[in-house]
């Protein structure tokens, strides 16, 4: 797995007058998005970003589980992004949390899983589907050995086949969160389906054709009512 260069986020100091719902509100009409970096034993740090700046780290997916480099004034901190809240309809960012990491300190985080191998695995090529259920795991680490992703080889998935948390190879260093706690579940994370069979309509043969259906069927009515009207 290639190390990228680190992130960097320049951040704005924010006063205790521009934090609060209405202060964040009106940091974002400024094209600000309010933010915090809290933990490694200092008082948490409020500040705002660029929503520019913002939207351009979001689109790389490694900025998700990298040690960021994070400028606020005249202070550096190390972090990890831990939560980012969006618009529940348009999907821009509303907040960002962050998380400051110490060296020699385990870190919890949520990295992207890939599949590879799936054209040359034999399910594949025999018309099964593969089924993925995860797109990222937790895992505990240091943070000199976090990884941008896990990889996961599917190439050798035959039709019936399923892996799980406990299959996966892990880099040195790194653990699942969930295969370490006392009520963790080994889960699935990835199948080989049979292939899918769309249904066929089929045009029954009715043997009884329409010049054979009794009037009082055809009409819904017996005739000899008509005679009745004037």
């Amino acid at each position: 797995m290639s190390k990228a260069p680190l992130y960097t986020v320049n951040g704005i100091a924010r006063t205790e007058d521009q934090q609060g719902k209405g202060a964040s509100r009106r940091l974002r009409k400024q094209k600000l998005v309010p933010a915090i970096i809290y933990g490694g034993n200092e008082a948490p740090t409020a500040f705002s970003i660029k929503d520019n700046e913002l939207w351009k780290l979001l689109e790389n997916e490694t900025f998700f589980s990298k040690i960021l480099t994070i400028n606020v004034g005249d202070d550096t901190h190390m972090g990890v992004i831990k939560d980012l809240q969006r618009h529940p309809a348009k999907g821009y960012p509303m907040h960002a949390d962050f998380q400051r990491v110490v060296k020699g300190e385990k870190i919890h985080m949520n990295v992207p899983v890939h599949f590879s191998g799936r054209e040359d695995a034999p399910g594949t090529k025999a018309g099964g589907v593969l089924s993925t259920l995860v797109s990222d795991i937790e895992i505990v680490t240091l943070p000199s050995q976090l990884p941008e992703y896990l990889e996961i080889d599917v190439s050798t998935m035959e039709i019936g086949d399923s892996y799980h948390l406990s299959d996966i190879k892990l880099p040195e260093g790194v653990v699942i969160h969930e295969l370490e706690i006392e009520d963790g579940t080994d889960r699935t994370i990835v199948n080989m389906q049979p292939p899918t069979v769309e249904e066929v309509d089929t045009v029954e043969d009715d043997s009884v054709g329409a010049d054979n259906v009794p009037a009082i069927e055809q009409g819904g009515e017996d005739t000899d009512k008509d005679s009745d009207s004037e």
